[in-house]
């Protein structure tokens, strides 16, 4: 799962306006030569192959009004509308909006292609591809690849485990691999390779994880995880939280494996509840309570556990040449921390004060070379060079809450 962040509906709709900007807007991306990208390389139909990232920020305002801003040429369009969500998650491409009694999806129609040392970039037309039906809260899980591969909902309050099948998506259709019956809880359905891992529960909390084929055939993998809680996929494999450590899952000549990692002996820190960093990297962070921060290396399969500068909200890894972890503090500034000591390297003020103090809890996400902080209450979204100082690089104003915010297209 990524970027998953909750907040009360108001009325609305959403408008951006450019307000201040250092430098000139990008130039639109140039087209490359048509069927660039072949098989395999994360082309589709009706889908024009470009030569950089169309990266946007695709916003849901609270009553669901879906709006997308250009980041290279600031253009804003209307996408449509879907209900009012209490949730939103992200795969990059794709956002998955939690309503009352169903996931809605919108296709922002901007994607990349990870092909390991090298990337394609693609656009085509956005559009709202409609809904899953499923009762209580629901967790979607994501891969890292937008037209092939799966993508899992796991609904709390009736237990259904679904797996939607994600290259259907990419041609505009809903279609479910399978669909589970489940004891009700809070669990997760995640997307590994041609399989899917999905949780159990005895009296309503989670104990245990299972391997299941595509088409919802059990692969007999069985493996204990108490208290599941927080999913992210990275280059190495797909992760599950546990309440003694993670799990590492990913497809070794054919067969689902998964290996334990536990944390460190003699820890009494809070095990990591969501996990977030700068897609696909290996190490993934997450908060420790409010005063430490996890971080996972996927490749090393280590824990290191550092300490808060101050109460945070959120954390996220860069996973640069530096090690470069980013933070929300809970007085609303972000802090560029120091992945080796968690020392600080440089801040910004208080960008989002009155919407922590609100209740609102504003999206931080990390790129390559930038991060994006919306503003509910402040109404507004930055632009964050963190590698500079943590300089406010654009300002965007918004007539409404951003109340959900992705940046697609990477």
């Amino acid at each position: 799962m990524r970027s998953r962040f909750t907040l009360l509906a108001s009325t609305g709709v959403l408008t951006l306006a450019l307000t201040s900007c250092a430098g000139q807007p990008a130039a639109p991306a140039s087209s490359a030569p048509d069927g660039a990208a072949g098989d395999g390389h994360g082309a589709v139909s009706n889908a024009e192959e470009v030569a950089e990232p169309q990266l946007g920020l695709t916003v849901i305002d609270p009553a669901g009004a879906v709006t997308h801003l250009d980041l290279l040429d600031e253009s804003v369009s209307p996408l449509g509308e879907v209900a009012a969500p209490t949730a939103v998650s992200t795969d990059g491409r794709y956002l998955f909006a939690e309503t009352d009694g169903a996931v809605e999806i919108v296709d922002s129609g901007v994607w990349t292609w990870d092909h390991i040392d090298h990337f394609h970039y693609y656009r085509a037309a956005p559009r709202l591809l409609g809904g899953v039906e499923g009762d209580g809260q629901a967790t979607v899980a994501t891969t890292n690849l937008s037209t092939t591969g799966s993508t899992g909902i796991s609904f709390a309050g009736s237990g259904d485990a679904v797996l939607l099948d994600t290259e259907a998506l990419s041609k505009g259709e809903v279609t479910e691999r399978f669909r589970l019956r489940r004891e009700p809880h809070d669990g997760l359905v995640v997307p590994v390779g041609s399989f899917a891992l999905v949780t159990e529960a005895t009296d309503g909390v989670g104990t245990e994880i299972l391997g299941y084929t595509a088409e919802g055939e059990k692969t007999g993998l069985e493996e204990p995880c108490v208290d599941p809680a927080g999913t992210i996929t990275t280059r190495v494999g797909a992760v599950i939280g546990c309440a003694d450590g993670a799990l590492l899952a990913h497809v070794v000549d054919d067969e689902l494996q998964v290996e334990r990692i536990p944390y460190p002996a003699g820890t009494d820190a809070i095990p990591v509840r969501d996990f977030d960093n700068r897609e696909g990297r290996p190490t993934v962070a997450g908060l420790a309570g409010e005063g430490g921060i996890w971080l996972l290396d996927t490749r090393d399969r280590a824990w290191t556990l550092l300490p808060a500068p101050t109460p945070l909200a959120h954390v996220t890894a860069v996973d640069d040449e530096d090690g470069t972890v980013l933070a929300l503090a809970q007085d609303g500034r972000v802090l560029v921390l120091n992945g080796t000591d968690g020392s600080v390297t440089s801040e910004t003020t208080p960008l989002v004060a009155g919407s922590l103090a609100a209740g609102r809890v504003p999206t931080l996400i990390a790129d390559q070379h930038r991060a994006y902080l919306s503003a509910p209450t402040e109404k507004r979204l930055y632009e964050i060079d963190y590698a500079d100082g943590a300089r406010i690089a654009r300002t965007f104003d918004t007539v409404t809450e951003p109340a959900f915010v992705a940046e697609t297209g990477r």
